[in-house]
């Protein structure tokens, strides 16, 4: 069973092997309830935070203003890979990373004027790659899962990103999670769909890069003059 508590603990674990005492966590969609779990299980590792067209759980029922009516067919979608996975991963890796994807995928939610086919082509690729029945069981377990109750608990600085008409994780939801942080930042992406970090990447990455230049360093100082002094030398 893939379980959310393991990617969170996968991640502590790359950063220990990598000697890393702490780290700014950043996700994106699923990986927004990955980085909230992170917090909760290893929170010393994590130094801020940065939250990107997500939310805190149970993803499909607010998925397109679906109402939770998406859930249920999941084990019957499993079910039906199931019985020919081989097919359905080869239908995966020729179908997805094509112009027709792209084409449905405008359609349904990013912005053609905003994001170049060239630059989500990777992305595609990416996903075309990942087997059927795994993806599926990390959506069930998206859709399952949740950090809501973290929220209120997290003092690093925290930055939540929000896609104005992002139709999988709707920018309410980011809201809400932003005014339950305490502390937190939001920046909210003008015609931003799920893939705003794309559609309007100066503006996200600026937007990050200034968050972290400041936050941080006010964080940084904060514990400095937290810290006991250190009058050893004046010890005979």
């Amino acid at each position: 069973r893939v379980r959310t508590i393991d990617f969170a603990d996968d991640l502590a674990s790359v950063l220990e092997d990598t000697h890393t005492e702490s780290a700014v966590l950043m996700g994106h969609s699923m990986g927004v309830q990955v980085v909230l779990e992170s917090y909760r299980r290893h929170r010393d590792r994590a130094s801020a935070l940065v939250l990107v067209c997500g939310a805190p759980g149970h993803l499909l029922k607010t998925f397109r203003g679906s109402a939770g009516r998406l859930e249920p067919l999941l084990p019957s979608v499993r079910r039906a890979i199931g019985r020919a996975p081989r097919i359905f991963s080869g239908l995966s890796r020729l179908l997805i990373p094509t112009r027709l994807a792209w084409n449905i995928a405008t359609l349904l939610e990013i912005d053609p004027e905003l994001v170049n086919p060239v630059d989500f082509m990777p992305y595609l690729r990416g996903l075309s790659r990942v087997e059927p029945d795994y993806f599926l069981s990390v959506l069930e377990e998206a859709t399952q899962h949740s950090a809501a109750d973290v929220l209120s608990e997290i003092e690093v600085p925290t930055l939540v990103v929000a896609g104005e008409r992002d139709g999988f994780t709707p920018p309410e939801l980011s809201h809400e999670m932003a005014e339950q942080i305490p502390d937190s930042e939001l920046l909210s992406v003008e015609r931003g769909s799920h893939t705003a970090p794309l559609e309007r990447p100066g503006l996200v990455a600026g937007a990050i890069q200034r968050f972290l230049d400041e936050r941080l360093v006010i964080a940084a100082d904060l514990a400095s003059a937290a810290a006991p002094e250190d009058d050893s030398e004046g010890e005979p």
